[in-house]
């Protein structure tokens, strides 16, 4: 099996070898909906969405991946870049928001720093932040890739040249505003791409317009979901592993859905019900409803049964999740491996209000327990 690897240089990680793409690119990305472009004036046209179905990329190899948060704590002040900073709480136990530190100013230390901050936290809101404002390539290769392999999603659009970007885009004009017609409502907890055999660690989204209200993001505790359950429950359910899936999203697009486009066939992968950070030491539950499929070496039965039973504790798990409201140069930071988190499309896309944002993925570590 190849296997790729991350070196980490002067306390960051400063080269990265990514697998290259399958020559096959033969025409032109196209736009997912010729009726969904907005006007000509708008500033962030060339980060719309493309689909480019001649694109194809061969299966994700394994890598070595070190977290940054791990050399914050051998710093003498592992949390120094907050020194100067507005933090607020946003629960006393889960969330942040934080002003006055500018998130494309920070050195190496400062975003090891970052690491295990968000590590702590789970999702942190950056406001007032010049993000948005840098150039892609300086967001891929500077911001993305200090924190791991950037991932590119199977499905979803992208700016052109820019394959790395996962969009967000709900628009007035679009017909492939990726609603869920058979859903009583928009929400669906998830944590991205846990299909993979290296999931995400570090994430970050950032709008590049928004509607005045609504559109939040939702999240939830994924640690204090796990230490709630009983210490007989907790003790079982760490034994088990459960199956995640790729496929399902992958036939999804296939059939006309979100850009209609499969960039990288899908994978099946294994992960253990509850996994520990690395930097932390914490333990949380690894399942979501999205991606999850089912619990190796249980019944059927059973293995709906005891999903069901998590499931339904996350969801309700109101004392254990935030409600993050979006304002413009916000940029938002969350540790994939130890929350879920859900979109809230309560806003009107029928009149006026658009969303189109940006996440870049980088991938991390194997899950373990």
């Amino acid at each position: 099996m190849t296997t790729e690897t991350i070196t980490a240089v002067d306390a960051g990680i400063k080269t990265l070898k990514l697998s290259p793409p399958v020559p096959a690119k033969a025409a032109k990305a196209q736009w997912f909906s010729e009726t969904g472009l907005p006007d000509d004036e708008y500033p962030y046209k060339h980060l719309l969405p493309t689909f480019d179905g001649h694109l194809k990329l061969p299966p994700l190899t394994e890598f070595e991946h070190k977290d940054p948060g791990l050399e914050a704590l051998k710093h003498a002040d592992p949390l120094a870049f907050l020194a100067d900073a507005e933090v607020d709480e946003l629960t006393p136990r889960f969330g942040s928001e934080v002003s006055g530190v500018q998130l494309s100013q920070l050195d190496d230390a400062g975003r090891q720093q970052l690491a295990l901050f968000v590590a702590q936290r789970g999702v942190v809101a950056f406001r007032d932040q010049d993000f948005i404002d840098q150039e892609p390539e300086w967001q891929i290769n500077n911001w993305a890739k200090f924190f791991g392999r950037p991932h590119i999603h199977p499905t979803s659009g992208a700016p052109e040249g820019y394959p790395e970007f996962h969009l967000v885009y709900r628009s007035p004009k679009g017909t492939a505003n990726f609603e869920r017609p058979d859903q009583l409502t928009s929400v669906l907890w998830h944590s991205d791409v846990t299909y993979e055999k290296q999931p995400p660690g570090l994430t970050a989204l950032f709008l590049y317009d928004s509607p005045k209200s609504g559109g939040d993001t939702s999240y939830v505790d994924q640690r204090q979901a796990y230490s709630r359950l009983s210490p007989q429950l907790a003790a079982f359910v760490e034994t088990l592993k459960a199956t995640h899936s790729g496929v399902e999203q992958a036939e999804h697009s296939r059939k006309g859905a979100r850009g209609g486009i499969v960039k990288r066939e899908p994978v099946i992968n294994e992960h253990p019900v509850v996994r520990r950070h690395p930097v932390t030491g914490e333990k949380a539950l690894f399942i979501n409803r999205q991606f999850t499929r089912r619990i190796v070496g249980l019944k059927k039965e059973e293995s709906d049964a005891l999903l069901e039973l998590l499931y339904a504790h996350i969801e309700r798990g109101a004392d254990f999740q935030v409600r993050l409201r979006w304002k413009p140069r916000t940029v938002v930071l969350w540790d994939n491996r130890i929350t879920a988190h859900s979109a809230l499309v309560d806003f009107d896309t029928v009149t006026t209000a658009k969303r189109h944002g940006a996440r870049l993925t980088p991938q991390a570590e194997r899950p373990f327990i």
